[in-house]
């Protein structure tokens, strides 16, 4: 993302070799569900909605800051695009969306397992890091529960130096 981008917060509460434990806490969401399967088919879609909203597509019509990372849920029943709101927002201090598809909604703190990745983001690369953390927590005996996640951190003009993460929610601690 451009300097200066708000990223959203995590603690790093293990690393392993090849992915990481982090802790999540509660984070406000701007989310756009839809019927799509792929990264491909939401990506377009997804963004021109939620970039409508942040980009003052609002009753107020207030501009609110891009922050990274997108998150994207992509599976067969009902995929998200989701953007994560800057800090000082939260569902009852952001302004109302005029897009009925945008709905504001709140994540509770929770661990997940990440694997971070390079390049641009594409169906195939998002479902072989999927599979790679899959085993990885297989071979670690971690049990993680519900849909794996991507993570975008970049525009999509920059060409170097990209950041790319597949996430799922883990039980850890007690």
């Amino acid at each position: 993302m451009a300097a200066g981008t708000e990223h959203q917060k995590y603690n790093v509460v293990k690393k392993y070799d090849h992915f990481e434990i982090r802790f999540y806490p509660p984070a406000t969401l701007a989310t756009y569900y839809s019927p799509a399967r792929s990264y491909r088919d939401i990506a377009g879609s997804g963004f021109r909605v939620l970039a409508g909203y942040i980009f003052g597509g609002n009753e107020s019509d207030t501009k609110i800051s891009m922050t990274a990372p997108v998150h994207m849920d992509l599976n067969n029943d009902r995929s998200s695009m989701s953007f994560v709101m800057p800090s000082g927002y939260n569902p009852s201090n952001l302004p109302k969306p005029n897009d009925k598809r945008v709905v504001i909604e709140e994540t509770e703190g929770e661990y997940y397992a990440v694997v971070s990745f390079p390049g641009y983001a594409s169906d195939k690369a998002i479902q072989k890091h999927t599979e790679r953390l899959r085993k990885l927590l297989k071979d670690n005996n971690i049990e993680y529960y519900g849909n794996f996640r991507y993570l975008g951190y970049n525009p999509p003009y920059q060409f170097i130096n990209r950041r790319n993460e597949v996430m799922v929610a883990v039980k850890w601690g007690s």
